[in-house]
């Protein structure tokens, strides 16, 4: 089975170009798709719906979206009739198989003054594969503030761990005549963290390793993909602007799901982004 995660940067590659097609040509493969900073009526891409567009191009995925926002962008009254149009920002998940449930969960924010502080959030998707249900989820985190940083993983790790106590999107649904949904253990959580290895908030969703053990496998916290199959180096670098290289973008499993990790790599070819596709395989 295998997964990506790619932060699309409103479809706008280094070279400044707009393009839905090679965006789509990255991930193209995978069984299951997380993109970040998907968008609708964006001014610094021309306005594009990149939901319909990415449904275009890739036909035979199911998907799911989850706006963070939605800010109000030329709404009007014609002939009569009220015409919504907002601007909106948020992830996506695409599976080849059949999306079972999902939620989009908001995270915690403080209020800016001089740098744009926007909703993020993380949509989780429940998906059966070859390994069971797992959880996947589609994540953003903020770009400034390791301590905004810290409270957003705070909150998604209690998400993470605490699924079957509360329940995950719904629940109690045999009083409708449905089948109730499975709670696994096991999740999938990839993205654009916005983090660097070993910082305070990599930490509290990771765990710190022991001087002569290593890093612990223990069900409390996610275990780092590339840490787990011992990639290092620039292998692992996921933001392309030459002037700031550096990996921020990663793959983590829960603990349950360690075993099935076989690869993790970086496609440094795509150009649709100011990131770079991050891939991993279980199995």
């Amino acid at each position: 089975m295998k997964l990506v995660t790619y932060n699309i940067q409103y479809g706008i590659g280094l070279d400044g170009r707009y393009d839905v097609g090679r965006i789509a040509d990255a991930v193209r493969g995978a069984d299951v798709v997380a993109l970040q900073e998907v968008t609708r009526n964006n001014p610094r891409n021309g306005g594009r719906d990149m939901v319909a567009e990415i449904g275009e191009a890739l036909p035979d995925y199911f998907a799911v979206y989850g706006s963070n926002f939605e800010a109000n962008l030329g709404s009007r009254i014609e002939n009569g009739r009220a015409i919504t149009t907002t601007f909106q920002l948020g992830n996506m998940v695409l599976s080849k198989t059949p999306i079972h449930l999902s939620r989009n969960l908001l995270l915690p924010r403080s209020r800016s003054f001089e740098m744009m502080n926007f909703q993020r959030g993380a949509l989780e998707a429940l998906i059966e594969t070859p390994l069971g249900f797992i959880r996947f989820y589609s994540i953003h985190l903020d770009h400034r503030s390791p301590v905004e940083r810290a409270s957003q993983i705070q909150f998604l790790r209690q998400r993470l761990l605490n699924y079957a106590l509360e329940g995950g999107a719904l629940s109690g649904v045999a009083e409708i005549g449905l089948p109730e949904m499975p709670h696994p253990e096991a999740f999938v959580a990839m993205g654009d963290f916005n983090m660097l290895a070993g910082s305070p908030e990599y930490v509290e969703l990771a765990g710190r390793p022991d001087h002569e053990f290593g890093m612990p496998l223990t069900a409390d916290f996610a275990v780092d993909a590339a840490l787990r199959l011992n990639i290092t180096g620039d292998d692992l670098i996921t933001f392309g602007d030459p002037k700031r290289q550096k990996r921020i973008d990663y793959v983590f499993t829960s603990a349950s799901l360690a075993r099935s990790l076989k690869r993790l790599w970086v496609d440094r070819k795509a150009a649709g982004s100011d990131h770079f596709p991050v891939w991993a395989e279980l199995g």
